[in-house]
């Protein structure tokens, strides 16, 4: 049976560091170049971005879109918008993919039957600091989803990136572009609750060159707090326990000074409180240092906090930014319609 025809899409904006990378990557890919179209969608790079994707080598297999919001989801939405597949592949700027990985996210599709595939995200450091971050990014006291962590194949909540039969999209809808940064999370909750699977596969890889510095990854986890918030307050059900984690741990320290006053046990729960955290902090940061053979472990604890304390204040900001603005105007974030989703979705032409 012939291959389906492919749309590999992406949003972009700024990404001149690694668009060469990224790009190259996905013209190698062994999948038929005549079953596959490459789209992306420019969001007024200011870099050269898009002079870069010119240049390329097999620059003619790619269309660059303009986006005039700038905005990722928006982005996407219009990729998607312009793309002829009927398998929609999710990339980003700043992802090297496998050669392979067209194939195995079309194959995952297939043998799942799921709505959506995806697989690991693998962190990768450039920097002595950004190594540290990679190394911390990819444990479960940083981050305990399972496209972070999982090395078996499982149906899941949500994957890194995704691959979708276009089909799924028409029925559930593309992102919701006002909930950056968690639209892809957003997209594979409604998939889900629409009677769809999603599907992590460790087949599916690809290497992630994300935050380099403690300033940048501490800024990208509090949007992330504010995108998670946004969603709770969207879909209540859609949380779960381990969105409570960080929130609550930031609750935890800002009541020390109101513990102290209290004193006794409460004081003593507190103080508990803060030595169990800093146990697991230092025995995953002594386990990072084992493994990756690093003698950087004294920064891994600085990270860990950062990341539970930019995401947990993110959260409480982003939930009291969304109670004011609903009281206020009576405003919800709006979903795509969805329709229910049956049956195998990837077809051929």
């Amino acid at each position: 049976m012939r291959e389906p025809f492919v749309s590999v899409v992406l949003a972009v904006r700024d990404e001149a560091a690694y668009i060469a990378l990224c790009l190259n990557a996905v013209l190698v890919q062994k999948w038929p170049a005549e079953r596959m179209e490459i789209i992306v969608a420019d969001g007024e790079s200011t870099d050269g971005t898009p002079d870069i994707i010119r240049a390329l080598p097999g620059n003619e297999r790619i269309q660059i879109i303009e986006n005039p919001r700038r905005n990722q989801a928006a982005g996407l939405n219009l990729a998607i918008a312009h793309a002829l597949g009927s398998v929609i592949v999710r990339v980003d700027g700043h992802t090297q993919i496998a050669p392979d990985y067209v194939r195995c996210c079309v194959e995952a599709l297939e043998e799942s039957d799921a709505a959506c595939v995806g697989g690991r995200i693998h962190p990768v450091g450039l920097t002595p600091v950004g190594s540290v971050i990679a190394a911390v990014t990819r444990t479960a006291f940083a981050v305990p989803g399972a496209f972070h962590v999982s090395r078996t194949a499982r149906y899941t909540d949500t994957v890194y990136l995704g691959a979708w039969p276009a089909m799924v999209l028409k029925k559930v809808g593309a992102f919701n572009e006002h909930l950056p940064p968690n639209e892809d999370y957003e997209l594979a909750y409604r998939i889900r609750h629409a009677g769809g699977q999603v599907y992590l596969s460790p087949r599916i890889r690809s290497d992630y060159y994300g935050r380099q510095t403690l300033r940048t990854i501490a800024r990208q986890y509090y949007l992330y707090g504010i995108g998670k918030a946004e969603m709770l307050l969207a879909y209540p059900r859609s949380l779960k326990a381990r969105h409570l984690v960080a929130p609550l741990f930031v609750a935890g320290l800002a009541s020390g000074p109101l513990c102290w006053y209290l004193g006794g046990i409460i004081w003593l729960i507190w103080l508990v409180m803060v030595a169990a955290y800093a146990m697991l902090n230092l025995g995953f940061s002594v386990f990072i240092a084992l493994r990756e053979h690093s003698v950087t472990v004294w920064l891994a604890p600085v990270v860990y906090l950062v990341i539970h304390v930019c995401w947990g204040v993110g959260v409480w900001v982003g939930l009291g930014r969304g109670i004011i603005r609903s009281l206020r105007s009576g405003e919800r974030v709006a979903s795509p319609v969805s329709e229910p989703l049956r049956g195998h979705y990837v077809t051929d032409e």
